[in-house]
């Protein structure tokens, strides 16, 4: 069996600093929702059930947009509907910049670009329960093609 030398505890520690900071306890809810044909129909309801414990919190709400380098637009409007769990509902139109106007897109990769997009910082849930979001493509055509992924992920705040 080989000593265990102080180049060998380099390696681990360099490892153990890798899987610290790989579990990252921050996410509360992440999920991506794969559109079917990576062609997103109008009419296509992308719903996401969050359950919120604590209202004294702080968090980052993220979206998350998967699409193909060969997505028309260097932007994605969407209708979002919120519904709380008092029963209220908000509607709004929102619009995320993908690319910039020399069509270089902003997220990373390449083929397929990922989007991290920040939709809400440091805001709170004023009630516990569970909160519905629900998105529409809102791009004035029927059948919106090249993305390939929609998503929502919320993290507390450091």
């Amino acid at each position: 069996m080989k000593n265990f030398t102080l180049h060998n505890s380099y390696w681990l520690i360099i490892i153990l600093v890798f899987v610290i900071v790989a579990c990252d306890t921050s996410t509360i809810y992440r999920k991506d929702e794969s559109i079917e044909d990576k062609t997103w129909n109008y009419n296509k309801i992308i719903k996401f059930n969050v359950p919120i414990n604590d209202t004294t919190e702080k968090y980052n709400f993220f979206i998350n947009i998967r699409n193909s380098a060969d997505y028309s637009f260097m932007n994605l409007f969407v209708f979002m509907t919120t519904l709380y769990p008092d029963g209220n509902l908000s509607k709004d139109t929102i619009e995320f910049i993908l690319a910039r106007p020399n069509g270089k897109w902003l997220g990373k990769g390449r083929n397929i670009i990922d989007n991290k997009i920040l939709l809400k910082q440091n805001m709170t849930f004023k009630l516990a329960g569970t909160y519905s979001f629900e998105f529409m493509q809102a791009m004035r055509v029927n059948e919106l093609k090249g993305i390939e992924d929609f998503g929502i992920q919320i993290e507390t705040v450091k």
